[in-house]
């Protein structure tokens, strides 16, 4: 048997509002083609936060998991701040 690694981010809490599900906000710099400038991309992600510990601003450390809806593919590891 093999393991499977399982990607791991790390993002902002843009909003806490639903019941169990965080939107976590992730940020990566990439070089532009043309014009060589680094640009900031985000791509915000749904998150499963079972004991609904996370609050908007707070620095979370998040892994794939199973599907748990529609969005959600994706589940709380830490609070880092």
């Amino acid at each position: 048997m093999s393991t499977i690694s399982k990607r791991t981010l790390t993002g902002e809490v843009v909003s806490d509002k639903t019941a169990k599900t965080i939107v976590v906000r992730v940020e990566r710099r990439t070089m532009h083609p043309k014009y060589n400038k680094f640009v900031t991309k985000s791509k915000k992600y749904h998150v499963h936060d079972e004991k609904e510990e996370a609050s908007t601003g707070n620095l979370v450390t998040i892994i794939e998991s199973k599907p748990y809806s529609k969005l959600k593919r994706w589940e709380l590891v830490s609070i880092q701040k």
